[in-house]
């Protein structure tokens, strides 16, 4: 689902209309917890009590979200408005809302976040752009957790529209001034323009979160994008994509846009496992609970004047990163479910 409603159409309608139908929701779900709570004693892995129970949490949050929002623009309703601590609170209103949904998933799921090495805690008092590998579920909530916590910042996201069906993140990550990708084709100058300006607008406390892959890793998607670059004619980034058989092959496009922007920023290359091959519903729901699948997150920092910033030099180096990414993954022998 690509299309969202206009902005006054969500603020005006979708927003005041989300509080029942979240109360509807939660009625069902408690039904579903009741029924877990009943076939509990005769399934040893409780999915449905585990899953009914998470989901009650991710909704309450959300509706948190929304409310609190709303209660700081009624705070600041003709106040002139400082915008760093505007967006320090509602920094400060995700992070809480990521902390109690990775506590809710860490007692329900056995969901757990292993940090390898020092370099995912940047240097104080230099913006920062993050390159992310983008694989398994939950991981863009994760990161951005991370963002908030390991690292201080408040983030900034380029992530799908599609969120912004979302109420409280909505309206949330958009007071962060988070870029949704729009869908429409056409739209790739008007991407990079609109990366630019929010490496542009950084500052210190801040952090830019971006997915070079543009979009989950999968091993489907990962022979659909060597396909499409034999058929292109790119025989030896083909051949280059297949070898690297745990990340797709990273888009230049949104990294050039952001490195080249300015000079002052550090880079975190991120990459992460142990969720990556749980790639379908089917597989997510015969792997709970996770206790055995921590996902484990490495980071790269590199100085802001060790990073390339001339456009046609991005290309090259953020491949020498993603050959890194994989080679890491690839040490890591998660094994796949069954």
């Amino acid at each position: 689902m690509s299309w969202v409603p206009p902005r006054l159409a969500r603020r005006c309608v979708r927003d005041p209309l989300w509080l029942p139908i979240a109360l509807a929701l939660q009625l069902v779900l408690a039904v579903a917890v009741v029924l877990g709570l009943v076939t509990a004693p005769f399934s040893r892995h409780r999915r449905v009590l585990r899953a009914s129970l998470l989901a009650s949490v991710y909704l309450y949050l959300d509706v948190l979200l929304l409310w609190s929002a709303f209660g700081l623009w009624l705070r600041n309703l003709g106040r002139p408005t400082d915008p760093q601590a505007w967006r320090a609170a509602h920094a400060a209103l995700l992070s809480r809302a990521l902390s109690r949904l990775m506590a809710a998933a860490r007692v329900l799921f056995g969901y757990q976040v292993q940090l390898v090495g020092r370099e995912l805690v940047p240097a104080p008092g230099r913006p920062l752009v993050v390159l992310s590998r983008h694989a398994g579920p939950g991981d863009s909530f994760t990161l951005v957790h991370l963002l908030l916590t390991a690292c201080a910042r408040h983030p900034r996201v380029v992530l799908k529209q599609a969120l912004q069906w979302d109420p409280g993140l909505d309206v949330v990550l958009s007071r962060l001034h988070c870029y949704f990708l729009p869908s429409r084709s056409g739209a790739g100058e008007d991407r990079s323009a609109a990366v630019a300006d929010l490496v542009l607008g950084l500052t210190p406390d801040d952090a830019l979160l971006l997915f070079p892959e543009g979009g989950n890793w999968t091993p489907r998607r990962h022979r659909r994008s060597v396909v499409r670059l034999l058929r292109a004619g790119h025989f030896r980034r083909a051949q280059v994509a297949r070898d690297r058989t745990h990340v797709l092959p990273p888009r230049p496009g949104g990294a050039s846009a952001a490195l080249s922007a300015r000079l002052d920023t550090d880079v975190l290359v991120i990459a992460h496992t142990g969720l990556d091959v749980l790639v379908n519903p089917g597989q997510m729901w015969r792997a709970l609970p996770l206790h055995d699948r921590p996902m484990r997150i490495r980071g790269w920092l590199h100085p802001a004047d060790e990073v390339p910033r001339a456009e046609s030099a991005v290309p090259g180096w953020l491949d020498e990163q993603w050959a890194l990414v994989d080679q890491w993954i690839g040490t890591q022998h998660t094994p796949e479910p069954r």
